[in-house]
């Protein structure tokens, strides 16, 4: 499997989902599956995340598996970090061991809600991408697949989802990997958007994205031109 990057995912690659009981964690994982990706959901409660993960390989015909967070950190090579902004911090300080050497893919979006709808939060380290590196020194750190909507990952009748993944991260080999594994999704392609430094920005523009789904009643993507 290839994608633009020149990256070749390499066999019998595990990705791992930590918070992949969720929305989005468990529609990533759906694609990723469905992709033929070898995955394993994490959780707080391993039985949810087993039957959570038996659902979706009956689904997809993929090869999921499920265990609490710390045991799915342990089996992916890839792990991506897809758990609330509020519990962001305590999960990986708490895996720091479990997710060494690893590479950790965060798609965390740290949101407020009030009557205006939704906005960004401030991050003492600058953005939860960054908030990871900083806890997880031993890891390779990559932020990516902030805009994704999991109702359109999630829906079965959705053959391609048509969006642009922003991928930042300070290793190339790690960025790369990651946009590779972005494009074994149809319709999905993984562009490179500079260092974790930047992500901030892409952090906080699911905020817009919100705004503009509630006003069009649209589950918006991005795309890059000229790329």
């Amino acid at each position: 499997m290839t994608e633009a990057s020149g990256t070749t995912l390499p066999e019998g690659l595990t990705v791992a989902v930590l918070g992949g009981t969720g929305p989005q964690g468990r529609g990533l994982a759906r694609r990723f599956a469905a992709a033929g990706v070898r995955v394993v959901l994490g959780s707080r409660d391993a039985g949810r995340a087993q039957s959570a993960a038996a659902d979706l390989a009956s689904a997809t015909g993929g090869d999921v598996s499920g265990a609490d967070n710390a045991g799915a950190a342990r089996a992916g090579d890839v792990v991506v970090v897809a758990v609330p902004w509020d519990g962001h911090a305590e999960l990986l300080t708490g895996l720091r061991a479990e997710l060494a050497g690893k590479v950790v893919v965060d798609c965390v979006n740290p949101l407020g809600f009030d009557k205006q709808g939704a906005f960004a939060l401030a991050v003492p380290e600058g953005s939860a991408a960054q908030q990871a590196a900083a806890l997880l020194p031993d890891s390779r750190v990559v932020a990516a697949f902030h805009h994704v909507s999991a109702v359109l990952l999630e829906d079965p009748e959705v053959t391609a989802v048509d969006t642009d993944v922003l991928v930042l991260g300070e290793d190339r080999e790690a960025t790369d990997l990651v946009q590779a594994l972005a494009g074994t999704v149809p319709g999905m392609r993984g562009v490179y958007a500079g260092r974790l430094r930047n992500a901030h920005q892409v952090e906080a523009l699911t905020a817009n994205l919100i705004s503009v789904n509630r006003r069009y009643k649209a589950h918006a993507g991005l795309r890059v031109t000229d790329v």
